[in-house]
């Protein structure tokens, strides 16, 4: 029989770690297609990863300032032609 691992400290700076890449990777997708789920997404995944003390802050920060920017992106095409629909 093997014994668990406890859920230690640095299981969870991996987990937000994960979550800030995860937030960078969501945020910059986020500028070219679905920024309207994409955005938000990566918003709350740099917030966490940044409340859970990641190792990745720059990163999970990275991460947030690209789902605000997805934020503006797509206000800016609803103020443009007053639809959350956009295409190239």
């Amino acid at each position: 029989m093997h014994p668990t691992a406890p859920a230690g400290r640095r299981t969870g700076i991996h987990d937000a770690d994960g979550m800030a890449v995860a937030s960078f990777v969501l945020g910059l997708l986020g500028l070219l297609v679905l920024n309207v789920f994409l955005g938000p997404t990566a918003v709350v995944l740099a917030a966490v990863a940044l409340w859970r003390g990641t190792t990745r802050r720059g990163r999970a920060l990275l991460g947030l300032g690209l789902g605000v920017a997805d934020l503006l992106v797509l206000a800016a095409f609803i103020q443009a032609d007053h639809t959350i629909s956009w295409s190239f």
